[in-house]
């Protein structure tokens, strides 16, 4: 069995180069940024000058790219050359809509797409330690887990094609809201004379206490905003799941609070930086 791995980002490259050092399958490796491609060479991946050219060979493709727009586009080339019993796995986060829509054209070929958008960050990433949801045929899923076990020590079916990344959605938003009271409830804290230091300590003595807190704690004491998670990428998941409040007729106040944060730290330039870079704007 070969395995493609299109996108060797911040996520990808991590995330395919695991799969190098832990299974014996030859692993072809495809990014528009060729010096990525000589650097997975070097760990012993065979590069590909192409998406179609990978999509010939491979019999698993692995996709991990920033938005539904870069999915659509690298579908467009793999469905030229699609064949029957081919399997395609999606890693990127994108619109759960978009992704059953492409899910339906790769059956059309004869092949079928999984949706297994990743939560956690780059160490988890490096480490193979991230969380995987899953959606698309189980049978499939079951045939294909051996690969994604590389990546994450936490996967998890969760129905048809799209579930995987509606999860993945809940769970981000989710994180978002908790940040956001991190970030309301430090500010008030500052503001009444209380050090960062100790109000972190003092959370971890209740119910307060949280794995946004714990891990980012640190971080925004220090105003250390080195990207684990982009804010880019977060205001793209909070809009995702925005967009699918309104396809549901759902009215989420916390959502709407967040999606607000998140335009404002975009708006001012932090995009790039990591994602609990929105202090600053809570701050202000």
């Amino acid at each position: 069995m070969r395995i493609g791995f299109i996108g060797l980002g911040l996520m990808g490259e991590p995330m395919s180069s695991n799969i190098v050092r832990k299974l014996e399958n030859e692993v072809l490796v495809f990014d528009i940024d060729s010096e990525k491609v000589k650097k997975m060479e070097q760990l012993g991946a065979v590069g590909t000058s192409s998406i179609k050219e990978l999509g010939q060979k491979a019999d698993v493709v692995i996709s991990m790219v920033p938005k539904s727009e870069h999915v659509q586009s690298v579908y467009k080339e793999l469905l030229e050359v699609a064949r029957e019993n081919q399997i395609f796995i999606d890693m990127s986060t994108i619109d759960p809509k978009v992704s059953s829509q492409l899910a339906e054209q790769v059956k059309q070929k004869g092949a079928i797409m999984l949706d297994a958008p990743v939560v956690k960050s780059v160490p988890a990433a490096v480490s193979g330690a991230l969380g995987i949801y899953v959606g698309g045929d189980l049978k499939t899923y079951e045939s294909i887990k051996f690969i994604l076990e590389c990546m994450g020590n936490n996967i998890i079916h969760l129905g048809d094609n799209g579930s995987g990344l509606v999860m993945k959605l809940c769970h981000n938003t989710l994180v978002s809201q908790i940040q956001n009271g991190v970030n309301e409830m430090i500010t008030l804290s500052q503001r009444s004379g209380i050090p960062t230091e100790n109000f972190i300590k003092a959370i971890s003595y209740g119910g307060g206490q949280n794995f946004y807190l714990d891990g980012k704690g640190s971080a925004i004491m220090n105003n250390n905003f080195a990207t684990a998670f982009s804010v880019e990428n977060m205001h793209k998941d909070v809009h995702l799941t925005g967009n699918l409040l309104d396809e549901l007729g759902l009215n989420l106040p916390g959502v709407r609070v967040v999606q607000g944060i998140y335009d404002e730290a975009v708006n001012r330039g932090y995009g790039k930086e990591d994602f609990c870079a929105t202090i600053k704007v809570v701050r202000d």
